[in-house]
């Protein structure tokens, strides 16, 4: 395996399997990163993209092809995508079933298709139907942002993050090795998993909190019953911990529709859970309580707190101020003079789970340090997570 800053313009660094042409079918945050991520090693490799829209192109598109990612944007897929070497499904999960059969008999025998769907399960179910198992292997980056669209991709995303790689039972092993390097290349961490693994995995970790997160803020808008007080008083840590509750409605309506089997039995057991703690309330039980506090703050304080993952960490930190003019800004010219930029800055007026009062958020985890030891050492009171 070559090193990630390695020469890659030779196209043949995966034991003679050659990565000339990519196609992309969906093309917003994970496609648009991915292709990115390929362009910024191999800028001679050429990327078509299908819109199904009618000319001229999707804004999206028409930006990416304005970027120089894309060389090519067709409504055809019988126009660019036999000549593809590699095809990425980005598109909802149920909506990549489909695109899987209609490129059956327009690819080459060569070529690799994989996705990056939440779901395996289904996508190799239907590998298997339209006897694609030979050209098909799963894909998932774990990682995304609670954002939509290309105009938020960038190539950094994918950056160590975990990439799981499902393939079949009749995958080639120059096939598995060619996308494996690929993903490497991208500065992914790949995993390979039985398909089925990893519908269980991501049902506990990704699924079931996007559920509570929507119900949760479901809850919250239908028991308003004081005019806006409830939505104003929510501001801080209830909207930060229901923050992917603003996901694509329509893609997680494809995930539950797709993995619903998986999703249900573990959402049943966390119906128990919460049942465990409604009782627990009634009998005044402070030993039951007291223990799932404790428990769940163990357990989550050994999670590694990776820079990436399928729920996208924020980079924040809250800083004390006095509450006069010329405040913030003091403290963005402070950061900005030191070359650390700010990716959204603002008031917090609840402090249910934080001492400070400016909520500062920040690119990348190397910003949020360097901004914690500026201000500390500048004598401010600066808070996190």
């Amino acid at each position: 395996m070559k090193d990630r800053d390695s020469d890659f313009s030779d196209f043949n660094d995966f034991g003679g399997f050659e990565i000339k042409t990519i196609g992309f079918i969906g093309f917003g945050l994970i496609g648009g990163s991915i292709a990115k991520a390929i362009k910024a090693s191999r800028p001679d490799v050429i990327i078509c993209a299908y819109d199904y829209h009618s000319n001229p192109p999707s804004e999206d598109l028409a930006q990416a092809m304005s970027d120089g990612i894309l060389n090519r944007v067709t409504t055809d897929l019988s126009e660019g995508f036999p000549e593809c070497d590699i095809i990425f499904l980005c598109a909802p999960v149920m909506a990549n079933i489909s695109y899987l059969g209609k490129l059956k008999g327009l690819v080459k025998p060569s070529c690799i298709i994989t996705d990056v769907g939440s779901v395996k399960g289904s996508i190799h179910d239907a590998a298997a139907e339209l006897d694609m198992e030979d050209v098909f292997i799963g894909g998932h980056p774990m990682t995304g942002s609670e954002k939509t669209g290309y105009r938020h991709s960038y190539a950094l995303l994918l950056e160590n993050a975990y990439y799981i790689l499902t393939p079949t039972g009749k995958t080639p092993p120059a096939k598995l090795d060619a996308l494996l390097g690929l993903v490497n290349e991208m500065g992914s961490l790949p995993i390979i998993l039985d398909p089925g693994e990893h519908d269980e995995i991501t049902a506990a970790i990704s699924h079931l909190p996007h559920i509570i997160a929507a119900q949760l803020v479901n809850l919250i808008r239908d028991s308003e019953n004081m005019g806006d007080k409830m939505k104003q008083l929510a501001a801080g840590g209830f909207k930060d911990i229901t923050r992917i509750a603003s996901s694509s409605p329509k893609m997680w309506q494809n995930i539950c529709l797709t993995n619903s089997g998986t999703i249900k039995a573990i959402l049943d057991k966390y119906i128990i859970y919460l049942k465990n703690a409604s009782d627990a309330l009634e009998a005044m039980d402070a030993d039951y309580l007291y223990s799932m506090f404790d428990t769940a703050g163990e357990y989550r304080n050994s999670i590694p707190n990776r820079p990436v993952g399928l729920i996208q960490r924020v980079f924040e930190i809250f800083v004390d101020i006095i509450d006069e003019a010329g405040a913030i800004a003091t403290i963005a010219a402070l950061l900005a003079g030191n070359g650390i930029s700010i990716k959204n800055i603002g008031i917090i007026h609840n402090r249910e789970f934080q001492e400070g009062v400016l909520r500062i958020e920040f690119y990348d985890e190397k910003s949020l340090n360097e901004a914690k030891e500026l201000l500390r050492k500048s004598h401010y009171h600066v808070y996190d997570r």
